[in-house]
Parts: C-alpha cells; sequence; structure tokens
C-alpha cells in the first residue's frame, strides 16, 4: 500500500491529525525564527549603550534600543527613561516590561504543547471509530463476513493511531526546543537587568556627588 492509500484509508480523523501537525511545524518555525532575532550579545549591547550614556547622550541611547530587536534593548530602554527615579520605581518599571517582553516571546508556544497532547486522543478517537466499523462490519455480514471490510476498519484504527504518535512526539519535541530559547533570554534579561540598574544607579550616586 502506498503513501496515497495510507492517507485515503485513515479517513477524515487522520486529515485532522495532519492538519494539527502542519500547523504546529508553521507555529514552531516562526517562533523559533522570532527567537533567534531575538537572541542578541547582551553584555555586548549593554557595554555600548553604557558607553553612549557615560557621554550624556541619552536620547541615542533610547534610539539605539528602539532600533534593536529582542526583549534586552525594551529591558534597557525602559531602564534609561526611569533613570532619575527611585532603585524601587525603576526595578519596578523594567520588571512591567520584562513580563510583557516574556509574555510576547511565550506567544502562540502553547499551541504547540497543545497539538502534542491532542493527537495521541486524535489517534485514539480514529481507533475507536475504526473498530466501531469493524464490529458493526462483523454483526452485519454473518455468518459469511468478508474479510476486506474487517480489515479496512482495523487499518484504519491503526493508522490514525500511529499518526497521532507520530505528530505528537515531535510536538513535544518542538515545545522543549522552544522553550530552552526562551530560557536563555530570560536569563539575558535577568543579567542585563541586573547590570543596567547597577550601572544607573552608580551614575546617579555620582551625580549627586558632584558639585
Amino acid at each position: 500500500m502506498n503513501a496515497i492509500n495510507w492517507f485515503t484509508q485513515g479517513g477524515p480523523v487522520l486529515w485532522i491529525i495532519l492538519v494539527c501537525g502542519l500547523a504546529a511545524v508553521l507555529v514552531f518555525l516562526e517562533r523559533m525564527l522570532h527567537l533567534r532575532r531575538a537572541a542578541i550579545s547582551h553584555r555586548d549591547f549593554l557595554q555600548g549603550v553604557c558607553n553612549v550614556l557615560d557621554r550624556g547622550n541619552p536620547d541615542e541611547a533610547v534610539q539605539i534600543c528602539e532600533e534593536a530587536p529582542g526583549p534586552v534593548p525594551a529591558l534597557i530602554r525602559a531602564a534609561i527613561l526611569h533613570r532619575h527615579e527611585p532603585r524601587h520605581t525603576l526595578a519596578e518599571a523594567i520588571g512591567n516590561v520584562g513580563r510583557a517582553e516574556i509574555a510576547r516571546l511565550e506567544r502562540r508556544v502553547s499551541m504547540v504543547a497543545t497539538i502534542g497532547q491532542i493527537a495521541p486522543l486524535l489517534g485514539l478517537l480514529g481507533t475507536v471509530f475504526g473498530i466501531l466499523e469493524t464490529v458493526v462490519v462483523l454483526r452485519d455480514q454473518q455468518p459469511l463476513i468478508d474479510a476486506v471490510r474487517v480489515t479496512d476498519g482495523l487499518l484504519r484504527a491503526l493508522i490514525t493511531t500511529a499518526a497521532g504518535l507520530i505528530v505528537a512526539v515531535p510536538c513535544f519535541v518542538m515545545h522543549n526546543l522552544l522553550l530552552v530559547q526562551i530560557d536563555r533570554l530570560v536569563l539575558d534579561m535577568e543579567s542585563a537587568e541586573t547590570e543596567i540598574i547597577a550601572h544607573l544607579t552608580s551614575r546617579h550616586v555620582a551625580e549627586k556627588k558632584s558639585p
């Protein structure tokens, strides 16, 4: 039996599983590209922005942050805009931006996990339909049973079960890969937040001490 026959034999449940699998792959590719673009060298970027700030050009530093992709520039931009605020207000402003950026990073990622969870269930549903079809054939055709009609239902049950597992396994892998990328970006955000707060605080103290 060739691939076309497999698809035909699988029935509508098989097509639903395949559509879900395709959607998961598209979401994974889009999210992975987005996360790769957002993954900049936060230490080099922060050093460059701090150099601009030390030269007394906060507007230029803000513009650099606005032109750079990713959550780290957004955090640093918020820090620069609130640089004259007390430390707790500065940290709160950065935290609000950070939570918004994390939500943006995690957008549609749960969809991949959801498809990974429902794909085996859809396969099980197809299995139930296939077995039900087999039982109906056995009941209607006894005592002279057509073996082809019987095996059609069993084959549909096995195809949908296999398809559900084939879709589910890559979905879990893709979901974990996305989570790893997000965790790395979150660590970069936390590191950048600590460093920019320390830099701005030290500058604020130095400005107060200067005559």
